[in-house]
């Protein structure tokens, strides 16, 4: 599973000009699920973004993770973040998970992200989403998590 990342002032998501989710400072992250992803990668990546430490201490340094800056989530489900650019000029999506598994993967890691942290505001699967955002850094991460072979 794949998460990119962004610190974020505000970010919101709106489909078909209505505003599904939205939130202040924290992080907007877009989540991509490859073929052979499941519950454990899901787990994982949801652990190591939770404690991934993006968030300036007093002394500027990036020492505090989403909770500690009292952050919220915003959470985009993105196959296209598995697809395959090696080669050509058009992505290759054969490594993105099927879009039964890839939903059922998104919900499971954003009702594990409730569960953990909040706020948690999501985009909606297989949705045509417009997503704004305002950087704050501007600081981006790509997080993933492979599945054992």
């Amino acid at each position: 599973m794949i998460a990119l990342l962004q610190r974020v002032l505000k970010a919101h998501v709106d489909i078909d000009a209505v505003r599904v989710a939205e939130i202040g400072p924290g992080l907007l992250v877009l989540v991509g699920v490859h073929r052979g992803d499941a519950e454990q990668q899901a787990e994982r990546l949801l652990e190591r973004l939770l404690g991934y430490r993006v968030f300036p201490d007093a002394a500027g340094k990036m020492n505090l993770n989403v909770a500690q800056a009292a952050g919220g989530l915003l959470l985009v489900p993105q196959f296209t973040l598995a697809a395959d650019t090696r080669s050509g000029m058009r992505p290759s999506f054969t490594p993105a998970a099927d879009p039964g598994t890839g939903k059922r993967l998104f919900d499971f890691f954003a009702r594990r992200a409730q569960e953990l942290h909040q706020p948690v505001a999501c985009g909606r699967f297989g949705a045509d989403m417009q997503v704004a955002l305002v950087n704050d850094g501007p600081v981006t991460f790509w997080l993933e998590v492979i599945p054992p072979r």
